[in-house]
């Protein structure tokens, strides 16, 4: 008889432990507390627009990644995606302008134009970029079926030593090699993260030049919904609007869940794909805090929550830069941060978000929850605070894009205690632990010492999160699961 697993959360995570699950025989059951699946990687309706809540990129959305197997394997092979030619433009008053372009000759090129005298800066931040893409390239051939020594040859080794000297730098700490004040301070601004590793920069921008990291067409509530019906098709059980409430354990190992409805589903395996904070301190009741998992939720920073704005407006922005990073005209009311730069993105290269001839345009704040856990306090009181934010970002919209006036039709305010309401991330945050050049080297704990049986998957075992790191670990577990019970891992693709 195939042995049982129980996966918390319809999250990628959870989605894909399902999928590969199912390929491996495994009987499977996802309970999920809300109604859909995705978790944070979300859409919703309002007024007949559609607000993407998650996907900006997609790590592996072409064969020069490696990752685009995965997808392959979890039914994403032929989706439509959009390379854009720029990633982010920053402005700055007076009209200066500083353009990320994707291709990284062309941004090379914009940078010499900006700041001749950082030519030698420029050019090996740029030499950098091409490695990271190079290597890119070189895994996506490995996995296609060239031989693993590739990966041993000469053409591998300077990248695997700026690898691991990309980690311990910081983006703050190489802008500073600019001498340029102007592109020092856009370098900054494009990743706006404290002590935010080079890594990170070097590996979104080498994607970007491949063509592997484009936009899926169809938003992230449709992208979760692609899973899912893989995940159906290879014969797995979902159950949604199902909040796990415990862990059941038994002789120190997980043998189950039980719902918030008092039903307990007997299990061999049990999966959390869930939030991190949810799985240790009220599913398991404290009582199994494994010490090295315990730490973390003492020591590491989550990314902030934010307060996440975004507005249906009957105009066409195609002919605008679909992402600028700008400054206020005035001040912003946020509870908890000072706003000292707006991030603005419009969609108007997906049709399937806004009815013909308009868009939608979405920005993000970092903010605080203790302040906004306070102002939902008082329902009277959170519901002004989201219209008086509201009312603030239409005013600067209206300004910085004349044309729009009195054409805005939707204005949605989504702020922490949404996210927590929805998904039930600690403390509202988007995406777990923050990425750091510390955090990016640690390895946190995804089986507990206390409890045999039970996984952690998801954004809350790895710094800086994100939807492939989610695919990741739901392959991952079901490979560590296969060996335990001496089973070849095996898995099919799409397409």
């Amino acid at each position: 008889m195939p042995k049982s697993i129980a996966i918390i959360g319809a999250g990628i995570a959870g989605l894909s432990a399902g999928c590969y699950a199912r390929m491996n025989g495994f009987d499977t059951t996802i309970f999920e507390l809300h109604d859909k699946p995705g978790g944070l990687c979300t859409s919703w309706e309002r007024d007949g627009y559609v607000v993407d809540g998650c996907l900006h990129w997609l790590c592996g959305s072409s064969r020069r990644n490696s990752f685009h197997r995965n997808w392959r394997e979890l039914g994403l092979d032929g989706v439509r995606v959009v390379d854009h030619e720029e990633f982010v433009r920053v402005e700055e008053p007076g009209g200066k302008t500083f353009i990320v372009y994707t291709d990284i000759d062309r941004f090379e090129k914009h940078l010499l134009e900006l700041a001749p005298g950082d030519r030698n800066a420029i050019r090996g931040f740029a030499d950098r970029v091409r490695l990271f893409a190079r290597s890119d390239e070189m895994f996506a051939q490995e996995v296609r079926g060239l031989p693993a020594r590739l990966l041993r040859t000469v053409r591998a080794v300077p990248f695997f030593y700026r690898l691991i000297g990309s980690m311990r730098v910081s983006l703050e700490s190489y802008a500073a090699r600019f001498k340029d004040p102007f592109v020092r301070r856009c370098f900054t601004a494009v990743f706006d993260l404290p002590d935010f590793p080079m890594l990170a920069v070097y590996w979104t921008l080498g994607m970007m030049n491949n063509r592997a990291a484009g936009y899926p067409l169809g938003g992230s509530l449709e992208f979760a919904r692609r899973i899912e019906r893989r995940y159906l098709s290879l014969g797995g059980v979902m159950r949604y609007q199902s909040r796990v409430r415990r862990i059941l354990v038994e002789d120190g190992r997980a043998v189950g869940v039980t719902t918030a409805d008092g039903e307990d589903f007997r299990a061999d395996y049990v999966i959390s794909a869930a939030d991190g904070h949810s799985t240790l301190y009220e599913m398991l009741d404290e009582r199994y805090l494994d010490p090295r998992v315990h730490r973390c939720f003492q020591k590491l920073k989550p990314f902030p929550p934010l307060v996440y704005i975004a507005v249906g407006i009957g105009h066409d922005l195609s002919d605008q830069p679909h992402s600028i990073i700008c400054r206020p005209d005035c001040s912003f009311s946020i509870p908890g941060r000072p706003i000292d730069k707006v991030y603005l993105r419009h969609f108007c290269y997906d049709p399937s978000l806004a009815p013909p001839g308009k868009s939608v345009l979405i920005s993000m704040f970092p903010t605080d929850y203790a302040a906004w856990k306070d102002v939902a306090s008082e329902t009277d009181r959170y519901e002004a605070q989201k219209r008086c934010i509201a009312d603030q970002f239409v005013g600067f919209l209206q300004r910085r894009f004349p044309e729009i006036k009195d054409k805005v039709e939707m204005v949605d305010v989504a702020t922490p205690m949404t996210f927590e309401r929805y998904t039930g991330n600690w403390q509202g945050s988007f995406e777990g632990w923050l990425i750091t050049t510390k955090s990016i080297r640690m390895r946190i704990p995804k089986k507990l010492r206390t409890v045999r049986n039970l996984h952690l998957i998801g954004q809350w075992v790895q710094p800086g999160g994100g939807v492939p790191t989610g695919a990741m670990h739901g392959r991952a577990v079901i490979q560590a699961i296969c060996r335990e019970n001496r089973l070849k891992f095996q898995t099919t693709e799409v397409g």
